[in-house]
């Protein structure tokens, strides 16, 4: 029977530093909307540091519990919690000894390339952008190499080139080359017991005319966010209000415009993953004002989790600048829920501060708003230019 600790925090996170004894742990699957790793216990205003989303129905074993995730174990080495409202118990599965990779193919569609690898089960995996080359790296925990050939298409122009290591006994790495310098995307999912990693290339013209942008408006309904210090105004309203500047501006420029929201609508984030999945953009600007406790704090920032995605969050605050705000700087591995996606490149807008009363004030002027949005597709034009020199 699988003893789970129900201490005080600082007796469970002792205890979970030690392993439970042999045999001592609990077999299930994934389940549910978006499951998805933490690293560990660690936490702030935006959660846990996630490690990656995960498919459903993935063979996961459980080494212990603290009172909203369980401990999962996903090689010898590796340790990761799960929310238990992902994990579906299941004391019919046995763990195998070993679990081999068998063959792959590479090949391409009109929009994609594809990389498929048989497996003998549904196993976790991770996995990583890299760029100065640019690549792909995906862990397959529990796995161990048995790849004796890989079938490669010339379908397939987005890749460079795909190879395998084995960098510990039971832990199988891909590593997939590609042609670009940018990352457009990806997505990873099981089709049975075949692993299907699908990589966006980049557009042959990217321009925003060819281009389909999605634009966030932050907040919403319920959901009023910050609020002004001397005005009271709402960050929801004024989001909205930016947003809409922003999608007239890309549309002036021929876009193909994705709003999640275009009025006062409570949106939850994985309602709002999941339409933007659905609808496969190019890439997604989000809107939003920030705050502090500091009054003094001004200025713009834009924010981005993965290297891979960070050059449109560059560009974007560059242009920004532009307009004589403070800079609050270029905020990597955000652990904000809409930059968690991995399949489209993603940006974080904190236009101004609304805690701050210079920058309240530009917040509530229209012409603001249109010179932000003008800047921000400024930004993205630049972006645009700079993919298109490589």
């Amino acid at each position: 029977m699988l003893r789970f600790f129900r201490f005080s925090s600082v007796l469970l996170a002792f205890s979970l530093q030690a392993q439970p004894p042999a045999g001592n742990y609990m077999m299930g699957k994934t389940t549910g909307v978006l499951p998805w790793l933490e690293y560990g216990l660690g936490s702030d205003r935006l959660g846990g540091s996630k490690m990656t989303s995960l498919d459903t129905g993935i063979l996961v074993k459980v080494v212990d519990s603290t009172i909203l995730n369980y401990k999962v174990q996903l090689s010898a080495r590796h340790l990761a919690y799960l929310p238990k409202t992902n994990f579906q118990r299941d004391d019919s599965l046995r763990l195998s000894a070993y679990y081999l990779t068998n063959s792959w193919k590479v090949w391409g569609d009109d929009r994609y390339d594809y990389i498929t690898v048989t497996l003998d089960e549904k196993l976790p995996y991770k996995s990583m952008q890299l760029v100065n080359p640019s690549r792909l790296v995906i862990d397959i925990f529990g796995a161990t190499n048995n790849t004796n050939w890989i079938t490669q298409l010339s379908t397939a122009t987005g890749i460079k080139n795909v190879y395998h290591e084995q960098p510990e006994d039971d832990v199988f790495r891909v590593i997939i080359e590609l042609n670009h310098p940018q990352h457009w995307g990806y997505r990873i999912w099981y089709e049975n017991r075949k692993l299907v990693i699908r990589i966006k290339r980049q557009p042959g013209d990217p321009q925003l005319k060819f281009l389909e942008v999605a634009v966030d408006a932050g907040h919403g309904g319920e959901n009023n966010g910050a609020t002004g210090t001397k005005t009271g105004i709402r960050e929801k309203d004024y989001t909205l209000l930016i947003a809409k500047e922003l999608e007239k501006v890309l549309k002036e420029e021929k876009a193909k415009v994705f709003m999640t929201r275009e009025k006062d609508t409570t949106l939850s984030m994985p309602e709002r993953i999941a339409m933007l999945q659905q609808e496969e953009p190019d890439f997604l600007v989000s809107i939003h004002l920030n705050s502090s406790s500091k009054d003094s704090i001004r200025g713009t920032s834009t924010y981005y989790r993965y290297t891979g995605f960070r050059p449109l969050s560059h560009y974007i605050l560059k242009e920004l600048l532009n307009l004589g705000l403070a800079e609050f700087g270029n905020i990597g591995s955000f652990n904000f829920a809409l930059s968690g996606p991995v399949e489209y490149p993603n940006c974080l807008v904190e236009v101004a501060f609304l805690s701050n009363k210079e920058d309240e004030q530009l917040i509530l002027d229209p012409a603001f708003h249109k010179a932000v949005a003008r800047q921000i597709v400024a930004g993205i034009k630049a972006w645009l230019r700079s993919c298109n020199e490589h």
